[in-house]
């Protein structure tokens, strides 16, 4: 896909986010007037995670356009560091948390809403901005892979992070539970501790899997691309 097209669609999935965050900030509900409020949410964490990454791709594609053609080595450098960022942030954040966001949430919610999503919920959060943070983010964050090539780190050093993003998260949910004797979702409240153990342990598991699954689908869609664009360049034998 050629450049500007990338960049609207970038500006638009940005605009997007800040027009679901907006909203959602709006929304007088009891829970985030509680200890940790909105941030104890992983669906809000991975929202400012996605907006935050569209906002380096945008400000990636600025310094590009402004930069082009241009000789000086500087700016050439920061806008190498500015790239970086942003495929290491798409890597070990964007990806992994945003499809496991929308994976997590819609089987919880097919298998029983009360512990995800009750329908108390419905009455503070309309459908489509219901949709904004649990079902779009999948779409958007496949059609940044298709469209632009992201150079992942080491797997050594995705995974770690990842890992690490995961152990913070869980010490982050007990840590509420310890202040206010509240779990953060109701499906806590139907574990013992010993199931508990084990159900962070498969969260964690599963970001890494999608971690992976980000690299591997990264890597074929390059890839393939590279070798049907090589296969275009070969000359025809008569």
């Amino acid at each position: 896909m050629a450049l500007v097209p990338c960049q609207v669609l970038r500006v638009a999935i940005l605009l997007s986010y800040f027009s679901i965050l907006c909203t959602y900030k709006a929304i007088d509900m009891p829970a985030r007037q509680t200890y940790g409020g909105s941030w104890k949410f992983l669906t809000f964490i991975n929202l400012v995670i996605q907006a935050v990454f569209f906002g380096i791709c945008v400000l990636s594609d600025l310094s590009s356009l402004l930069t082009k053609g241009s000789d000086n080595q500087e700016q050439e450098r920061q806008l190498k560091k500015l790239i970086s960022l942003r495929d290491w942030m798409m890597a070990v954040l964007a990806f992994p948390v945003g499809v496991f966001v929308v994976t997590m949430f819609w089987s919880l919610y097919i298998y029983d809403r009360e512990v995800i999503y009750p329908k108390l919920l419905d009455n503070f959060i309309p459908a489509w901005l219901n949709h904004g943070m649990h079902t779009t983010v999948l779409p958007f964050i496949l059609i940044e892979m298709r469209t632009t090539h992201h150079q992942y780190p080491s797997r050594t050093c995705g995974l770690a992070t990842i890992c690490t993003f995961s152990v913070g998260y869980i010490l982050w949910v007990y840590w509420i539970h310890q202040v206010t004797g509240v779990w953060v979702y109701p499906l806590l409240d139907h574990l013992s501790p010993g199931a508990k153990v084990i159900f962070f342990a498969t969260v964690t598991i599963i970001l890494n899997i999608f971690y992976l699954l980000g690299e591997v689908l990264n890597n074929y869609i390059w890839d393939t691309q590279k070798c049907m664009e090589e296969g275009k360049e070969k000359p025809k034998v008569d």
